[in-house]
């Protein structure tokens, strides 16, 4: 298969070869270079690379029940 380079230098992944890979929209994918010169093109899965609010999620432990927050905002607390 081959694919033509645009003035941008971008060129456009072959169905079969997206297929192959499982890539889709929004994949990310790498380019390595093999023992003898060839470019290799590699999926980079996605292994729990989560944004810094997502990491801090759940971290706070159990917290009160609604009941609880009730009768502290009355002032029963």
């Amino acid at each position: 298969m081959s694919a033509t380079v645009t003035s941008k230098g971008q060129v456009t992944i072959p169905k079969r070869v997206r297929d192959l890979l499982g890539i889709g929209p929004g994949s990310v994918i790498d380019f390595e270079r093999a023992q003898d010169g060839r470019i290799v093109l590699v999926k980079i899965e996605k292994k729990g690379h989560l944004n810094r609010f997502a990491r801090l999620r759940g971290h706070a432990g159990k917290g009160l029940s609604t009941a609880e927050i009730m009768a502290m905002t009355r002032g029963e607390y």
